[in-house]
């Protein structure tokens, strides 16, 4: 069953959640501006790259990840932060999950997630520790699974509806956005989510942004905290 299919099936409830995404890396690309029309307005969509580290344990020696987000930017903020920012530069932005699909410029990066930005800054180029954070409050649509890696570790995962209370500039109205995403949870956490958790549950999420290996690119949360809520 597809995320979208599933959130039509399982959502309980329409209250607005919380969902917001910090990062801090480096721009892939001189952003390309546009304006659109009606009323005149500027847009662009960058990719961000930030790095983590880890120890494997097996080699004793550290291994680093990179990843890429697609970001989309509008209205003052693309002038204030982005008008003359080139590729490399530091960039730290908050900004919420959405729906809106990324340009496909090529297959290596035409992720399926984005992140819609509310806030951005700019730093002249050079080298600072990356920030990939997400914090959320969802809803399960999906029975958890717990599974045991290659390397014996468990690991659980679901999928989870965001409802997000956005205002939308363009119609100067509020609106409740559903974006669906796949999570994954590790260590004794899985195993409370798998064994306790159910659809329709809700949850509040702390981790960070991934993209599976496959050729989509698709985005899913790295659970490091999982907060579960049952009904009485």
């Amino acid at each position: 069953m597809s995320l979208s299919k599933a959130v039509n099936k399982h959502l309980k409830t329409s209250s607005p959640q919380l969902c917001a995404v910090t990062l801090l890396g480096n721009l892939v690309a001189t952003p390309d501006i546009r304006y659109r029309a009606n009323p005149a307005t500027a847009v662009t969509e960058i990719i961000l790259a930030t790095s983590s580290k880890w120890l494997d344990k097996s080699t004793n020696k550290y291994k680093e990840w990179t990843s890429y987000h697609h970001v989309k930017v509008e209205g003052e903020l693309v002038e204030q932060a982005l008008l003359h920012a080139n590729k490399g530069d530091i960039i730290l932005l908050h900004g919420y999950l959405s729906n809106i699909k990324p340009k496909a410029t090529d297959k290596s990066t035409n992720h399926i997630g984005i992140v819609h930005a509310n806030f951005v800054q700019k730093f002249n180029k050079g080298y600072t520790q990356a920030i990939n954070q997400i914090h959320c409050s969802a809803q399960l649509i999906s029975k958890p699974k717990l599974m045991l890696t290659e390397q014996n570790k468990n690991i659980t995962q679901a999928n989870i509806v965001i409802n997000q209370h956005i205002y939308n500039t363009d119609k100067q109205v509020w609106q409740i956005i559903s974006v669906a995403r796949a999570i994954h949870v590790w260590g004794k956490q899985a195993q409370n989510l798998a064994e306790n958790g159910d659809i329709g549950d809700e949850l509040m999420l702390e981790g960070k942004l991934s993209y599976t290996s496959g050729a989509n690119k698709d985005q899913f949360i790295e659970v490091k905290n999982v907060h579960l809520f049952k009904e009485k």
